[in-house]
């Protein structure tokens, strides 16, 4: 591939990340993405034959995105692993809230079953974080079951709370109580409390 397909092709999906920050997932075809990065609607084809594929690529950059995040709020691991995954807890709920779209965009299944660009494979290491520090805190308990029901937890949360449901059933203002209640549900009490 050339420079200046590689440059439209990196541009198409730019195009595709500011459109789902903007106006939300639903808003991403191959026609407006193509408008919106001046080119003509069949462009997108040469370099995503399916939409599928364009919308993973635009997926992928949201993973990237988010596990940067986790990697900086986890730091150098100085910090216990139970603080690390409350780290990690806290950073997945702000990405999901401040980045509804993409969000969704990420965990549409069609999109991670297609198998395009490697998108599961995008996802999968994050969730070996998650399994890896969940380990370090239980080391009796099978970590990868304990870190799938807090995820399945985590997702619950952020859908929850992203609709209102949560804010308005509990009172809370913000979900930091729920991710405290969900870490100890799973992870059980922190120390000293």
């Amino acid at each position: 591939m050339t420079s200046t397909e590689t440059g439209l092709r990196s541009r198409l999906v730019d195009v595709g990340v500011d459109l789902v920050a903007r106006e939300g997932a639903q808003a991403l075809t191959l026609r407006e993405i193509a408008r919106r990065a001046g080119v003509s609607h069949g462009a997108p084809r040469r370099y995503f034959p399916t939409h599928l594929e364009l919308l993973s690529a635009i997926a992928r950059r949201g993973f990237a995105d988010l596990a940067g995040r986790v990697a900086a709020v986890i730091g150098d691991g100085t910090a216990g692993p139970r603080a690390q995954v409350a780290a990690l807890g806290r950073a997945y709920l702000e990405f999901a809230l401040d980045n509804r779209g993409m969000y969704e965009l990420m965990f549409r299944h069609e999109l991670l079953e297609s198998g395009h660009l490697g998108l599961r494979d995008t996802s999968l290491p994050l969730f070996g974080v998650l399994a890896e520090l969940v380990g370090r805190t239980r080391p009796e308990a099978d970590a990868r079951a304990v870190a799938g029901a807090l995820w399945a937890n985590l997702h619950g949360i952020a859908q929850l709370w992203g609709w209102g449901s949560l804010q308005l059933a509990t009172g809370a203002e913000d979900f930091v109580p729920l991710l405290r209640t969900a870490l100890d549900a799973h992870l059980g009490p922190e120390d000293g409390r």
